[in-house]
């Protein structure tokens, strides 16, 4: 059976330890663990990783490494995040959210899950951004909170 592949930002691992996300989140590594679902995670959620308390860095370690994959960040993200800047879906200031999406689109994944409202979970913004993929040549990407993708809620 094909396993659903969900690139997770870091949103939904620092989640794991806010009450108000804390339950979605950790059921959501609880099917990563289970091996349920393939967690996407990218150099670029390692690398914000690294300014989150110790127990957020650590989250992704419980994740058994069969079901992970790593992405890196490749010259062809960096421009399709640069496409969703010029066409003005999110400003500069947010150039890590439109690689997060830009990544997700080109490995792939399923779905991109997020607990960021703002610019990346946000029906308007998400409509443009699979606008610019289509133009780009790349397949829509959905995007979702993680009680959205969760086998049995």
């Amino acid at each position: 059976m094909h396993k659903q592949r969900i690139y997770i930002d870091t949103s939904v691992i620092g989640g794991c330890f806010d009450e108000e996300f804390a339950e979605w989140s950790n059921k959501l590594f609880e099917e990563f663990i289970a091996g349920k679902k393939i967690a996407l995670i990218s150099k670029l959620t390692i690398d914000e990783l690294q300014n989150a308390r110790l127990e957020v860095r650590e989250k992704i370690t419980t994740i058994p490494k069969e079901f992970i994959e790593y992405l890196l960040i490749s010259v062809e993200a960096v421009e399709l995040a640069e496409s969703y800047l010029k066409s003005k879906i999110i400003t500069k200031k947010s150039t890590d959210d439109a690689l997060h999406i830009a990544i997700a689109s080109i490995s792939n994944a399923n779905v991109l899950v997020s607990w960021n409202f703002k610019h990346i979970v946000n029906l308007e913004k998400i409509s443009k951004y699979n606008m610019i993929n289509l133009l780009n040549d790349y397949k829509t990407i959905e995007i979702r909170t993680p009680r959205e993708v969760l086998s049995n809620v």
